[in-house]
């Protein structure tokens, strides 16, 4: 088996390590349900690339993620379900719907607002569509979250969720009062702490978790964006003190919690007059 430019070897590998007896025994192992979690682990690091602006790492990681497309398919055509070339046919022929103006009316002169209308239509017809197409058992009370994708990473459908209940009045009308919400919620932890009930921890956690993201739809803040920049801020924070540790010849493991600390606050020190003059540019 050689390396190639053409799809179809993809194809044929991902064959090779799904058959039986000869193939791969972890892949032979997989499902759809633990393949998922590494179909969004290789979004997340297209993603990654993106921002970094590494073009030779993201051209790796669409790779990556086009893999992840080829084994779905492959475990369904294992199933007699659908094969690769209906996955590549059915987002074709969705491509071409959704641009009547390129490739129907090829006249039309659309503005970019125009055209995100002519998509949200029909799309909506495309939903009506199959659901048309679904038993009368499987179709489900109609409510207003049920536009809402559940294969959002938790973050992006807790504020979709929070945006479609704000178009009917459920909302907020002051940042200030989903702080105070923040703090209710905080006081719960502690409660809940208080009488070691995991469960009930975890389960206020996600309340909080909830009620951040609230404050940052608020404040016009991604909390996606945000949470990633707290992490590389983190990560340069950390580095610090493994550098600082270093010069002086000691490891992590060798140093103490205040001694960590300590080393923290100084790096946050470091950044300090460069946030301050974000904060002075933008009086």
């Amino acid at each position: 088996m050689t390396p190639s430019r053409d799809i179809s070897r993809l194809i044929e590998i991902m064959a090779a390590l799904r058959t039986p007896v000869t193939g791969c025994p972890w892949d032979l192992e997989q499902n759809f349900a633990t393949i998922a979690p590494y179909t969004i682990e290789e979004a997340y690091e297209v993603v990654e690339a993106i921002g970094r602006g590494d073009l030779d790492d993201l051209c790796e990681e669409l790779g990556d993620l086009l893999l992840q497309v080829v084994f779905h398919a492959r475990m369904a055509e294992e199933q007699n379900a659908f094969a690769f070339g209906d996955v590549v046919e059915a987002i074709t022929r969705k491509m071409i719907r959704r641009h009547p103006h390129v490739f129907v009316d090829k006249d039309g002169n659309l503005a970019s607002s125009h055209v995100k209308e002519v998509w949200d239509r029909i799309k909506a017809e495309e939903k009506a569509e199959r659901a048309a197409r679904r038993p009368p058992e499987e179709i489900s009370h109609k409510s207003l979250m049920s536009g809402v994708k559940a294969g959002q990473p938790a973050l992006t459908r807790a504020m979709e969720l929070q945006r479609k209940a704000s178009t009917v009045g459920f909302d907020w009308n002051d940042p200030r009062a989903v702080l105070a919400k923040i703090r209710e919620e905080a006081d719960e932890i502690e409660a809940a702490l208080d009488r070691n009930d995991k469960h009930e921890i975890a389960e206020e956690t996600g309340d909080l978790m909830f009620a951040l993201v609230n404050l940052a739809r608020h404040v016009d803040a991604d909390p996606e964006a945000a949470l990633r920049a707290t992490n590389a801020k983190f990560e340069r924070r950390f580095a610090y003190i493994e550098r600082a540790l270093e010069a002086q010849g000691r490891a992590l493991e060798q140093a103490s919690l205040e001694e960590m600390d300590a080393l923290w606050n100084a790096a946050k020190a470091e950044e300090t007059p460069a946030s301050e003059g974000r904060k002075e540019a933008s009086r």
